[in-house]
């Protein structure tokens, strides 16, 4: 399988970048049991990794934004019984592998969470105030911010850092790794040259040929990732 264009991430690079834990991300991506004896039942994964068929052990570009919308669902309190089911379903009806980041889903998202739902049997259990809030919450605009779209309405790049487009990441540059945008070299490789070259800004930007800005947003970048 050619991995080109479609980004490499390890579980927890995946974890750190959607802000997860790795025990959970693994849960939602390779299944998990629960009960004992008899009553011991097995949960299926999400959904199966893009490059599960390669023969490396990771997660692509479009894996990490399905999981920071898997993250937001759970932040809400929706089980992953419903995340299982409206990811099905929502498979089915956008006619995309990833369709929690189809553009479409802003649009149908509130009707397929709403059908998932009352299939779990979840729907019974939310009053008219706390269903009202979910579903608005579902399709807040958050959950798009920094993503650009392409033509066929699949998620094309993801801008991490906040009204800002200092950082990027696309499957089509280091494999998907955050890169500063105007350099595109990545965020942890100007990041541990600074702390080699100790802490010196001007120093690695003279051996990067980049801007001390682009060092500067680098460090910003990586220190949020680690708090």
């Amino acid at each position: 399988m050619q991995l080109t264009g479609l980004g490499l991430y390890t579980i927890p690079e995946a974890a750190r970048l959607a802000g997860v834990q790795p025990v959970e991300l693994r849960r939602w991506l390779r299944g998990y049991n629960s009960g004992k004896g008899e009553a011991l039942r097995h949960h299926p994964p999400l959904w199966s990794s893009e490059i599960s068929g390669a023969d490396v052990d990771g997660l692509s570009f479009h894996d990490l934004l399905e999981i920071r919308f898997v993250k937001a669902f759970r932040e809400l309190g929706i089980s992953l019984q419903t995340i299982r089911i409206a990811a099905i379903n929502a498979r089915e009806i956008l006619e995309s592998p990833y369709p929690f980041t189809c553009k479409s889903f802003q649009t149908d998202g509130k009707t397929i969470f709403a059908e998932a739902m009352r299939e779990s049997g979840e729907l019974d259990l939310l009053d008219l105030r706390r269903r009202q809030y979910v579903f608005t919450k579902v399709v807040q605009p958050s959950l798009y911010a920094g993503i650009e779209f392409g033509a066929d309405k699949r998620a094309a790049r993801w801008y991490p850092m906040e009204r800002s487009k200092a950082v990027v990441l696309d499957p089509n540059l280091a494999f998907g790794k955050p890169v500063v945008t105007d350099t595109a070299l990545r965020t942890d490789i100007l990041y541990d040259a600074w702390l080699a070259e100790d802490k010196d800004k001007q120093r690695v930007a003279r051996l990067y040929e980049v801007p001390v800005k682009a060092i500067e947003t680098a460090i910003r970048f990586e220190q949020r990732q680690a708090a």
